[in-house]
């Protein structure tokens, strides 16, 4: 009988099933439980399973860098990092009203790691999520306009996601032709899909980013900011502290500017 149920099992893919089914039967004997009751632990099983393993999927499919959580962050480390609005933004009400969230501030404070939590917790809820740099964004970019599949990747890679992550805007200015292009990612997701977005540079900062271009920026920045929360994350580098801490270097250290 057990041959006949875990070969069935397999010609379905049911492997939760193949695999609880027996010690589900001998509780359910012990408890009296109906086979109703019987057959909604079984599937239940199963749905955890399929749900786990598509989390793990979303997860793997947003290419982020390293696996970060919220649970993971040091909020002592990092004093202006607001703990209360970040643990809320967590609650992803903004994806559902495919608002932004804009972290700003100086490099080494967390952005990156906070970014990749709502994002992983995203992925966790079932939603897509895309995790990339501002310098890789622009070079697929580029590299789709030349082999003639520019609006293909905007459809699959840019509108595709219900949360896009974009890194380090402002670690390296863009030329005009990238300034541009940026600038239709911007567009294609205004009140579309929501934007996690991180930046080292106030938003005064950001028209020598593109190229000192202020007319196409403001338009950027007034759609971003049209439906966005922008968490200001002040402080020093949580990695230069540690490495002070550690002794592998001393004395103050000059702040990143790029």
């Amino acid at each position: 009988m057990s041959e006949r149920v875990e070969k069935l099992c397999m010609e379905l893919s049911l492997t939760a099933v193949a695999h609880h089914y027996a010690t589900l039967a001998d509780e359910a004997v012990k408890k009296k439980r109906s086979y109703i009751e019987y057959l909604e632990q079984v599937l239940s099983a199963e749905a955890a399973l399929r749900g786990e393993r598509s989390r793990q999927m979303l997860i793997r499919l947003a290419t982020f860098p390293a696996v970060k959580t919220l649970e993971q962050f040091d909020f002592e480390a990092a004093p202006g990092a607001p703990k209360a609005r970040l643990q809320e933004l967590a609650g992803l009400a903004f994806v559902e009203r495919r608002e932004n969230v804009i972290l700003l501030g100086p490099s080494g404070t967390g952005k990156t790691h906070l970014a990749i939590a709502l994002g992983v917790r995203a992925a966790e809820r079932g939603y897509k999520v895309r995790f990339i740099t501002a310098a890789d964004l622009v070079l697929q970019l580029e590299k789709a306009r030349r082999e003639g599949r520019f609006e293909q990747y905007l459809r699959r890679a840019i509108l595709g996601p219900r949360l896009l992550i974009v890194d380090e805007i402002g670690y390296l200015p863009l030329k005009k032709d990238q300034s541009d292009l940026f600038f239709q990612v911007v567009a294609k997701r205004y009140e579309q899909g929501s934007m996690v977005l991180t930046s080292n540079l106030s938003f005064g900062d950001w028209e020598q980013t593109f190229d000192g271009n202020a007319a196409l920026t403001s338009a950027m920045l007034d759609r971003l900011l049209h439906h966005a929360h922008v968490i200001q994350i002040r402080g020093d580098s949580y990695r230069l502290r540690q490495a002070r801490q550690s002794g592998l270097i001393g004395g103050t250290v000059k702040r990143e500017t790029h």
